[in-house]
């Protein structure tokens, strides 16, 4: 299987895609150079390797449905937007609404992310090495967060299902958040995906934060009679 070096200094993703599909058709892997500007890359592949030389654009890897990225520097918005299935793993820092809406894959970022981080997830196994932003993992429906450093305001607000490891401190938790003792299959399970990917950290020392609610938006109508009616 070999390499194809595709160059994308000055092109649009109209240009670089078709190259990318066609290389990986045949069975190659993909290396592309001077991504940074290439909003889409990767969006919607099924399979293949793509790997970025440097940094990434907005929306890599949207709806990747069984491909593998990886990114040797940073990404910049919405990296995984929607995946389905695959992995995608960035080594420095992605900016806002990675992982959003995913229903499935994982997404592996060794560095730090950014505002609305796993928002909507729906089933994706999301990997933070440092610190995260504001109101991440908001409306989770599904899937597993883990935060190696810090996070910002409102964390997991609203979950609805799904669960978050938290390793350093939270400037606060959202609305419809506890944290629940870690058990042994925790422990295992989690330990086993960080060691795994690489991190280091002891997974005995996160806080586990589940929803207090699966129906945070449910409020029963109250009777008359609640409200002392009719007389």
């Amino acid at each position: 299987m070999a390499d194809v070096t595709i160059d994308a200094k000055g092109k649009e993703l109209k240009d670089v895609s078709p190259q990318m599909r066609d290389a990986v058709s045949k069975g190659n892997n993909i290396v592309v150079k001077n991504a940074d500007k290439v909003a889409g890359l990767g969006a919607g592949f099924r399979t293949g390797k793509i790997n970025v030389d440097g940094d990434a654009y907005d929306y890599v890897g949207a709806v990747n449905a069984g491909a593998e990225i990886n990114i040797s520097g940073k990404a910049h918005n919405f990296l995984g937007d929607n995946m389905t299935t695959g992995k995608i793993t960035c080594a420095g820092d992605t900016g806002y609404g990675a992982g959003i809406y995913c229903y499935g894959g994982q997404l592996i970022i060794k560095g730090g992310a950014g505002d609305f981080t796993a928002t909507m997830n729906k089933g994706a196994t999301i990997v933070v090495g440092g610190n995260v932003g504001n109101e991440v993992g908001t409306y989770m429906t599904n899937g597993d967060l883990i935060i190696l450093g810090n996070a910002g305001k409102s964390l997991g607000n609203y979950i609805i299902r799904g669960t978050i490891y938290l390793k350093g401190k939270a400037e606060s938790y959202g609305n419809n958040v506890k944290e629940e003792p870690m058990t042994k299959e925790d422990v295992d399970r989690i330990g086993a995906i960080l060691k795994a990917e690489g991190f280091s950290a002891n997974p005995k020392e996160l806080k586990k934060l589940v929803p207090i609610s699966n129906k945070p938006f449910y409020h029963p109508k109250k009777s008359i009679y609640d409200e002392g009616g009719w007389w």
